[in-house]
Formats: structure tokens, C-alpha cells, sequence
């Protein structure tokens, strides 16, 4: 008989390295800058810079939306990954270690299955993730306690509203490793930017340099509303470059 080969079944090593642990860039500006400097753009500018990129599917889904019209946040992406549970088992100890996980800044970016039954975010949960430092929460799922939510001036984005809490209806199986919501991979640290218009996400690797695009571009606008104001028609303004 002859030898046996050596080589594996199969080879996983490219899509281990693809998905694993990625570096966090550091920025030479503070996130709190960064954060501020995104929150005062708007997600149309940063979503043309990504399709510069070739990046066209950088959108969550068009159901997640703001609790409130005027809410607005950005920062990096602090990932929760959860899914239909009946289990109980030790579930409020580890939303404490959850939520105790949380760092300043950041924004929760939370992957429920596309769980359409539970409300993942309530008010205590605004309140303990405020507490932390957190600048908001984007939710591929449902929010309870909006009355007492709003009040706090905390951004969230959801899919609905619910009196359904998580216990014996849903658990978090991890937080800070990658997710997918929608069609879009959310990996720890990246850049999560939500408005009135829905939420986009920016690798972090091109964050800052997005980021600097974003704001020639958003500046550039102001120059193009100029024209149409001064009444330049609409093909002198795209021989000028500009765009509608």
C-alpha cells in the first residue's frame, strides 16, 4: 500500500486568518475626535467615499432605524452576537460581564440572528452601557422601556419595539468578536455611523482616511448648492463636476 497523504482534508487556514483577531489601528487623532468629527457629517457623504473604494455594501439593513428622528452616533463598534435561547442558565451574570466589557466611546453593534420576537435593549441597558462611557447602540432587533429610554439621550437604532424581554426568549452567546448583520462583517473596532438615513460601517483600517474624504466631500456640496442657487443649469454644474 502506499504512503498516506499528508495533506488535510481541508485547507481552513485562509478564512481562519480572515475572521481571526485584526489589529485595532490606532488613529492619530483621539476616537472622541474621530467620533465628533463623523457625527458632524452625514451618512451620504461617508457611504460615496466607501463606493471610492469599491465598497458598495457597507449598509445595514434599511429596517434598522433611529428610536427618535435627529439621532445621530459613530464610534467604534463594540460586537454582541446573540440568537433565540430557551436557556436560563447563568443569563444575567453574563450580560453583567456584557456590559462591564463595554468600553468608553464605543457602540454597541448588536447581532441577533435577525431575532423578530425579543427586545435586546431596554432602559437599564441604556443605563449601564451610559455609565460605561458608550455613545450608543445599533440593534438588529427590537427596544422595550422607550419611554424611559428616550429621555436619556442616548442613540439607539432598532428594527421594532417590544414589551418582550430577552430572558427565556434569547441569549447572548459572545461579544467582541466578528458579526454580520445584514450583508455587512462587523469586526470589533470598526466604525459604526448611523442617522436619520440608517447605519453604515467603515473598516477601521480606512476609517481615518474615509473620514478626511468624507469632509472634502461635505464641503465640496456647499460649493455645488452655490451654483444651483446662482442658476447654472444642471449640465454646466456636471461640467464642473458636480452631481446629483
Amino acid at each position: 500500500m502506499g504512503e498516506k497523504s499528508t495533506q488535510p482534508l481541508m485547507d481552513l487556514s485562509k478564512i481562519k486568518a480572515e475572521r481571526g483577531e485584526r489589529e485595532l489601528v490606532s488613529f492619530p487623532i483621539s476616537d472622541k475626535e474621530l467620533c465628533e468629527r463623523y457625527e458632524a457629517l452625514f451618512t451620504a457623504a461617508v457611504n460615496d467615499v466607501l463606493r471610492e473604494h469599491n465598497m458598495t455594501h457597507q449598509t445595514l439593513p434599511n429596517n434598522i432605524m433611529p428610536l427618535r428622528e435627529g439621532m445621530k452616533v459613530a464610534g467604534p463598534a463594540f460586537t454582541i452576537k446573540g440568537a433565540k435561547s430557551l436557556l436560563i442558565k447563568d443569563e444575567m451574570k453574563e450580560r453583567a460581564e456584557m456590559l462591564e466589557s463595554i468600553p468608553p466611546q464605543s457602540v454597541v453593534a448588536w447581532d441577533t440572528s435577525e431575532d423578530d420576537e425579543s427586545a435586546q435593549w431596554g432602559e437599564v441597558m441604556t443605563m449601564a452601557a451610559k455609565r460605561r462611557g458608550c455613545r450608543g447602540a445599533i440593534v438588529d432587533g427590537g427596544v422595550r422601556d422607550t419611554d424611559r429610554v428616550l429621555p436619556q439621550d442616548f442613540p439607539v437604532f432598532v428594527k421594532f419595539r417590544s414589551s418582550n424581554g430577552m430572558l427565556g426568549r434569547f441569549r447572548i452567546s459572545g461579544w467582541q468578536i466578528p458579526v454580520r448583520i445584514g450583508e455587512v462583517d462587523i469586526y470589533p473596532g470598526d466604525i459604526v455611523f448611523g442617522d436619520i438615513d440608517g447605519v453604515i460601517v467603515v473598516p477601521r483600517a480606512i476609517a481615518y482616511e474615509v473620514l478626511l474624504r468624507a469632509e472634502e466631500i461635505a464641503e465640496s456640496e456647499g460649493e455645488l448648492k452655490k451654483w444651483v442657487q446662482e442658476g447654472l443649469s444642471t449640465t454646466e454644474i456636471v461640467e464642473r463636476g458636480g452631481y446629483f
